[in-house]
């Protein structure tokens, strides 16, 4: 059976939470393709659902990838546009692992791509619009909340060691100012380097959904793998006891940001 390529679980509250990258699943016809390091699906965000497991008390709905990034990445643009431009990144299908190693024996032409971003890349985003609607329709705003993870020093995409919390609306355009200065004001709070619209100021989908004027405010969470695991070298466990503390400072960042959100749309103009 071919792995999911989107699993929803659907709550009562307007919190969205989009787990783009944490699949591992590759299909036949991709995992024939990949060379042995791409087999290794190394640039995967690790144990998302485990990790932000604390969100059961805010009753959020969950959109989670099944398919590894190297399918397809869910967090670029489709029409293949650099988000980043001038900096290294990786592409909408990617060539390499985030630190420049090849990761194909039979690299995906143009037409595979094509296919892939019908197959694979149009669910996962159908079914993340449509939970997005859902929230906004049942509470007349929705808070999405892009949960990502990385390896914490990348050379060949920042300096030294990226901060544990990299708090992303690009440049303050997804969310509405208040949803971020309450975010902001509560991660720094927690005891973790952090930082506001740094390397990583949102990817697609903070920048595609985050539209505040239509009442769906985005943020997106990058954070640096050594915060919840041992990140050197596989199997990449997650250790729960070092997560303890990262739940807590995103608790209170979700909370906060929630509320924000609530008192902003539920407040007559």
């Amino acid at each position: 059976m071919p792995p999911d390529i989107v699993t929803v679980t659907r709550g009562s509250s307007p919190l969205v939470l989009s787990m783009p990258h944490p699949g591992t699943g590759l299909p036949d016809e991709v995992a024939s393709a990949l060379n042995a390091r791409g087999r290794q699906v190394e640039d995967t965000d690790w144990h998302m659902r485990q990790l932000y497991a604390f969100t059961e008390r805010f009753q959020p709905t969950i959109v989670e990838a099944g398919l590894s990034r190297y399918v397809i990445d869910l967090n670029r643009d489709p029409a293949g546009v650099s988000l980043y431009p001038g900096q290294a990144t990786t592409e909408l299908v990617p060539t390499t692992t985030f630190s420049g190693e090849p990761i194909w024996t039979t690299p995906p032409d143009t037409a595979e791509i094509a296919r892939r971003r019908e197959a694979y890349f149009l669910p996962y985003h159908a079914a993340l619009a449509a939970e997005v609607e859902h929230a906004r329709a049942q509470h007349g705003f929705c808070l999405l909340w892009d949960c990502h993870s990385i390896k914490s020093v990348i050379p060949r995409l920042f300096p030294g060691t990226l901060p544990t919390l990299n708090l992303g609306t690009n440049s303050g355009a997804s969310c509405a100012p208040a949803v971020e200065a309450a975010a902001v004001a509560a991660m720094a709070g927690a005891a973790f380097t952090q930082v506001v619209n740094g390397r990583f100021k949102g990817g697609w989908i903070t920048r595609h959904y985050g539209q505040p004027a239509e009442h769906v405010h985005a943020l997106q969470m990058e954070i640096a793998l050594s915060a919840y695991l041992t990140e050197e070298a596989p199997p990449w466990n997650f250790d729960a006891s070092k997560a303890a503390s990262l739940q807590a400072a995103l608790s209170a960042m979700i909370e906060a940001a929630l509320a924000a959100a609530t008192q902003l749309e539920r407040t007559p103009s």
